[in-house]
């Protein structure tokens, strides 16, 4: 299961920097690349495969670590029209100028694979909640935050991508009841 959270957060963490390098019109592709709030989706979704507590503590902050590195990684190589010539110096001047992202990492990781186990094993909207809400929400975090928005596309991937997360909570849960009665009447 860990091997699994480790190629999937290289995929992840590749896939989002990725579009960031790339020159797009408007800017879509960078704005898509510097969302935030799909970063605490990726811890979620490796807790809902997970029916025990402390598998679902482990494998959120093991992919998001691995994504963190990843994209990293990503910035450091030939995509950013570098060379792979990584140095220690330089892998410590990343690491130092992104304290922040690996400590918030660090705990947002345990947190959302927890409440992804707690979606999959209970249905507890205060996970759909989290998720859905942060999705929404971005924009106007980035505004309180002082940052500017990487165009108005930040706000319709956002948008976009909370509603879509939002309305996949509802039908699940919607679904749920019913997957349970149904395994009850087969037995």
């Amino acid at each position: 299961m860990l091997l699994v959270a480790v190629l999937f957060g290289i995929v992840f963490g590749s896939g989002d920097q990725y579009p960031g390098s790339l020159a797009s019109p408007g800017g879509w592709t960078e704005s898509l690349s510097l969302l935030s709030a799909p970063w605490l989706v990726l811890p979620l979704a490796f807790g809902c495969s997970q029916l025990r507590v402390r598998r679902a503590a482990t494998a959120g902050p093991v992919v998001t670590m691995t994504a963190l590195f990843s994209y990293f990684l990503m910035i450091m190589g030939p995509f950013e029209g570098r060379r792979w010539d990584l140095t220690l110096h330089e892998i410590r001047a990343v690491f130092f100028s992104n304290t922040t992202n690996f400590f918030v990492g660090l705990m947002t990781g345990p947190l959302y694979g927890l409440l992804g186990q707690r979606w999959r094993t209970r249905r507890a909207w205060i996970s759909a909640l989290l998720v859905a809400g942060a999705l929404c929400l971005e924009p106007f975090a980035l505004i309180v935050a002082g940052r500017t928005l990487a165009g108005r596309w930040t706000t319709v991937w956002t948008l976009a991508a909370g509603t879509a997360t939002a309305g996949y909570f509802a039908i699940a849960d919607l679904a749920y009841p019913r997957r349970r009665s149904e395994l009850t009447t087969r037995n």
